[in-house]
């Protein structure tokens, strides 16, 4: 059977203030009063049973996914005990799933993209599930056409491509994963058009998926086994919180995808975007004649330019003169303001904030 797990973990620091501890990007209200977990959710369930649909998020947003998501049963939303980045977060998914259907081909998303149009997701998807079905071994992921050499992301190298029976797409073996690079090299992978984008999206058999684990991160075994025979019993939970600290901290680029043999890449000629800060808002939001992003219901904008402007508050004003190149966000009891080139500080001022005793506004 066909499964889809969402990645929903993310907290989203670059979109502080409207993005908390308790309140992360993919609930955020910023697309035509919508979430980007809702979209993400609308963008597949013509894909999958929404019975098959299953949400990984942490353990303090489980009740808000909930509420964003009310089609998805209950127990399809797994909140995660700690944070152990996605290579325990996929184990986990990859060991319920496993537990209840050991033929279960898993399909991995996440909730803070947009992609369209949805058709070319759909079949690419759909051609990546007909290939591991046929190739049970093969690990699919799916690279972006880049569009502008990109410093802020990964990048997969093109290998040999092949055809395959039931798809439309070409199929290329992975060649190599690449870290971010520098602006030189960037330019240098766009040039020679072997390179794609890592969009963080794969299609597995969850069986396979464990099998490559316990291999490459063996520590994992354990852990992941015992949280297995658990599931669905009434020490769940328990066991759950018990096994999941045990581990290991680590990306499935870094524990699995670049160490494993037959991986695969399908191209997705699309726009994509991974809505990381309030700047990505520019490729989703139309701007007005002088440049200016406003996702407020009340606003008066004089003399300003390719600025930026955000507040979910219906009833709040932002007004603004004479800003150029600038971002205003408001919150209920916080409000950022700062150069739009400066807006990969914010980390550090999280950081700043904790040290200065301020933890209720994270």
């Amino acid at each position: 059977m066909r499964f889809a797990v969402i990645m929903a973990g993310g907290t989203g620091k670059r979109l502080w203030p409207l993005s908390r501890e308790d309140r992360p990007k993919q609930v955020l209200k910023l697309i035509d009063g919508d979430t980007l977990l809702r979209r993400c959710y609308q963008r597949i369930n013509s894909m999958f049973d929404h019975r098959n649909i299953i949400v990984l998020t942490n353990k303090g947003y489980s009740d808000i996914v909930r509420d964003n998501l009310p089609e998805i049963p209950y127990d399809n939303v797994i909140a995660e005990p700690e944070v152990r980045d996605t290579a325990g977060a996929i184990g986990l998914a990859a060991s319920v799933l496993a537990r209840f259907d050991p033929d279960a081909t898993m399909a991995v998303v996440t909730a803070d993209q947009l992609i369209k149009p949805p058709k070319v997701f759909h079949q690419a998807m759909e051609d990546g599930m007909n290939f591991v079905e046929k190739n049970p071994d093969a690990l699919v992921t799916f690279g972006i056409q880049p569009s502008f050499p990109n410093t802020q992301l990964g990048y997969i190298k093109l290998g040999e491509s092949r055809k395959c029976p039931h798809c439309d797409n070409e199929i290329y073996q992975v060649e190599a994963f690449k870290e971010k690079p520098d602006m030189q090299t960037a330019k240098e992978y766009l040039s020679t058009g072997q390179y794609c984008w890592n969009s963080g999206l794969f299609v597995w058999k969850a069986t396979r998926m464990l099998e490559l684990l316990f291999e490459n991160l063996p520590q994992a075994k354990q852990p992941l086994q015992m949280i297995q025979a658990a599931w669905g019993g009434p020490n769940q939970e328990g066991v759950l919180a018990e096994n999941f600290i045990k581990l290991p901290k680590i990306s499935i680029d870094f524990a699995v995808m670049e160490k494993a043999p037959k991986v695969y890449v399908i191209k997705l000629n699309c726009q994509w975007l991974d809505m990381g800060s309030f700047s990505a808002l520019a490729d989703i939001i139309q701007s007005d004649k002088n440049g200016n992003i406003v996702v407020a219901e009340q606003s008066e904008i004089v003399n300003c330019k390719d600025s930026i402007f955000v507040t979910e508050d219906k009833n709040h004003l932002i007004a603004a003169i004479g800003l150029e190149n600038m971002v205003v966000v408001h919150s209920p009891d916080a409000t950022l303001v700062c150069p739009i080139g400066e807006t990969e500080k914010l980390k550090k001022l999280l950081d700043t904030l904790k040290q200065h005793g301020k933890e209720k506004y994270l």
